[in-house]
């Protein structure tokens, strides 16, 4: 319509149904889990790319797109623009992100300065200066990483499916399948037993909810809501609300906390404490 090809727009007035949450889009692993199970079954090359998503809530494509002078490890701060897309197994990138929010700075936790440190001195940067590549020096591809990466990771770290030693030679591995039916296969070592889970079992821990935890973390330390908004890209307050209101928890006490001293408590204990 608006190349006047057509005279009025087909779509107009059509409401869209709203987007339901569903299991899947609750999946917050721990700080804990985070930083000892699943960070060091990371392999080393890929490490620092991990911690960025858990520990400054980067998008993969940000991750992707990242560039060595976006950098400042002595201010300890990311500067958030160039991003990576992938179509069809081909990764391309462009030099701004999806939205304006996008561009950002964030701030960078002392444990990600670190495993970035020791990144920069491991894996040589790529063509344009890109900080992750792959083990030929080419942009990293998300379906690649995921299947021999990220998923045998999770496995590794207990979070992906169970694999057990009952006997000598005999490794035990059970897992979920697309219906939900625990599933129980035996293998010669430990090896095949992991890919075999990697390879079946259904769901999972995603990337992505490396960010939705790194959000969640916050809200529930208290930090402000603009302040999460800002370092997550997003342009309204309202999108930080509505994903990561779950994550109030510890914040609700500090609710009845503010309350500890108004005027009607004292007299709601006295009720309490009558005949």
């Amino acid at each position: 319509m608006r190349d006047r090809v057509i005279g009025e727009n087909p779509a107009d007035g059509v409401r869209l149904p709203k987007r339901r949450r569903t299991d899947a889009d609750e999946q917050v692993i721990t700080r804990e889990a985070f930083a000892g199970n699943l960070l060091p079954e990371i392999p080393e090359r890929y490490r620092a790319l991990v911690a960025l998503a858990g520990g400054a809530g980067l998008r993969w494509g940000e991750c992707v797109g990242l560039t060595w002078d976006a950098i400042d490890l002595e201010k300890t701060a990311i500067r958030v623009g160039r991003v990576g897309i992938e179509v069809a197994g081909h990764v391309t990138f462009k030099p701004y992100p999806k939205t304006r929010a996008g561009r950002r700075v964030v701030p960078l936790p002392p444990f990600v300065v670190k495993l970035l440190r020791a990144h920069r001195k491991l894996v040589p940067p790529g063509p344009a200066g890109e900080v992750f590549t792959n083990e030929a020096g080419g942009p990293l591809r998300r379906t690649v990483f995921r299947a021999w990466i990220w998923r045998p990771a999770l496995v590794r770290a207990g979070l992906l499916g169970k694999v057990v030693q009952v006997e000598p030679r005999v490794w035990r591995a059970s897992w979920r399948d697309r219906d939900g039916n625990e599933v129980i296969e035996e293998f010669p070592n430990r090896r095949v037993a992991r890919a075999r889970v990697s390879r079946m079992a259904q769901g999972g821990l995603r990337f992505h909810d490396l960010r939705h935890s790194y959000a969640t973390w916050l809200v529930s330390d208290g930090v402000p809501i603009n302040d999460v908004a800002r370092v997550m890209g997003h342009e309204q307050i309202s999108t930080t609300l509505d994903r990561y209101t779950h994550a109030f928890g510890a914040g609700a006490e500090k609710v009845r906390d503010s309350f500890a001293d108004f005027p009607l408590t004292f007299e709601a204990d006295e009720d309490e404490s009558g005949p």
